[in-house]
């Protein structure tokens, strides 16, 4: 695990139809599809699963859905959302013959930035 936990940036410039991204690291083909993702990260679901993982260091994934009392799915989901972002990564844990993905934040501050 990271002994220093980051900030990310994402910067929305508006041009004349939509706002374009600049989220990512990476380079992206489409800046729409950021655009996508960046509101599909700002949800209830996602800052509860991110107060979870920071207060309650869950074990496993499937920790962390019964911690929250939702399907291993949509949880894997959203996890894939915040991790697409840089806010979460994994340790891969081995128990017995069983490897176990333990969520760990990576980042625990979001600055965005929109110019009009």
């Amino acid at each position: 695990m990271p002994s220093k936990i980051k900030t990310r940036y994402f910067k929305l410039n508006a041009s004349e139809k939509s706002f374009v991204s600049k989220m990512l690291n990476e380079s992206h083909k489409n800046p729409n599809e950021d655009l996508e993702l960046l509101r599909n990260l700002l949800t209830r679901e996602k800052a509860k699963m991110l107060h979870v993982i920071k207060n309650k260091n869950p074990g496993s994934i499937y920790e962390l859905s019964s911690i929250l009392d939702r399907d291993q799915k949509s949880v894997r989901r959203d996890l894939k959302v915040l991790e697409r972002f840089g806010f979460i990564d994994f340790e891969k844990i081995r128990k017995k013959n069983k490897i176990s993905h333990k969520p760990f934040l990576i980042a625990n501050k979001m600055i965005l930035e929109i110019n009009v």
